[in-house]
């Protein structure tokens, strides 16, 4: 017999259900404790892992996903540069720190009064990023892609634009290193700190031939890099 016919059997009306919003919460909740976790256990590590996406996402609102990936990848190449520089060099260093529109940098806590080892460290950085506008180069040749041979030309413009004697750019380090370096004595063999009450004084990696190298190196650089923009620049009919 149908039970709804059944004169014997109570009638259980079916009674809508509402939002199970304590579910609803536990649902959202527990990626967030994630999210949160991971923050708090590795704090600055975690913000710096982040900060690469958020410039991607950043710079992807001008000129394209695409693009801004590849921009991206020269910029943190152009970072790593001066990173193992200076891991080689043995100081102590921090992995890039990105900055959305204004491009990344390394933290170095105990770099030396050496003008040849900071100019090493500073040219490091657009010696690499050069090196990976030319791979880029590569392939837009290799597969006759504007795109890559535009993001190789930014590249080279961007490192040399690194390379002019200014303020916290990695031409200002160079520039007041070969200044150092011409004002000082080359320090003895062994001799880690700078010496002496006179003038000039000895300096670890000082003295005038060491500033012409220095020179020589930044000077080259530079003609590197704008060779690459001359060889790499594509006209807007072509894009």
């Amino acid at each position: 017999m149908d039970p709804y016919l059944d004169p014997g059997r109570e009638y259980d009306p079916i009674h809508p259900r509402g939002t199970d919003w304590r579910g609803l919460f536990r649902r959202v909740w527990a990626p967030v404790a994630v999210v949160i976790g991971f923050l708090i256990k590795f704090g600055f590590l975690a913000v710096k892992f982040f900060s690469i996406f958020i410039s991607v996402a950043a710079y992807a609102l001008i000129w394209g996903w695409k693009f801004a990936i590849g921009f991206v990848a020269m910029i943190l190449v152009h970072e790593l540069g001066h990173f193992f520089e200076a891991k080689r060099q043995g100081l102590d260093v921090r992995l890039p720190m990105f900055i959305p529109f204004l491009g990344a940098f390394v933290l170095i806590k105990n770099s030396p009064l050496n003008p040849w080892r900071n100019a090493l460290v500073a040219l490091a950085g657009p010696a690499a990023g050069g090196l990976a506008s030319t791979v880029f180069w590569g392939f837009g040749e290799s597969m006759d892609s504007n795109l890559l041979r535009a993001l190789a030309y930014v590249g080279f413009l961007v490192n040399l634009i690194n390379l002019v004697p200014v303020g916290i750019l990695d031409g200002g380090a160079v520039w007041r290193a070969i200044r150092v370096a011409r004002n000082s004595v080359a320090a003895p063999p062994g001799q880690e700190l700078a010496m002496g009450s006179t003038y000039p004084i000895a300096i670890p990696g000082g003295g005038r031939g060491r500033a012409f190298e220095i020179g020589v190196l930044y000077g080259l650089l530079a003609t590197l890099l704008v060779l690459g923009m001359i060889a790499t620049h594509v006209s807007q009919t072509r894009l």
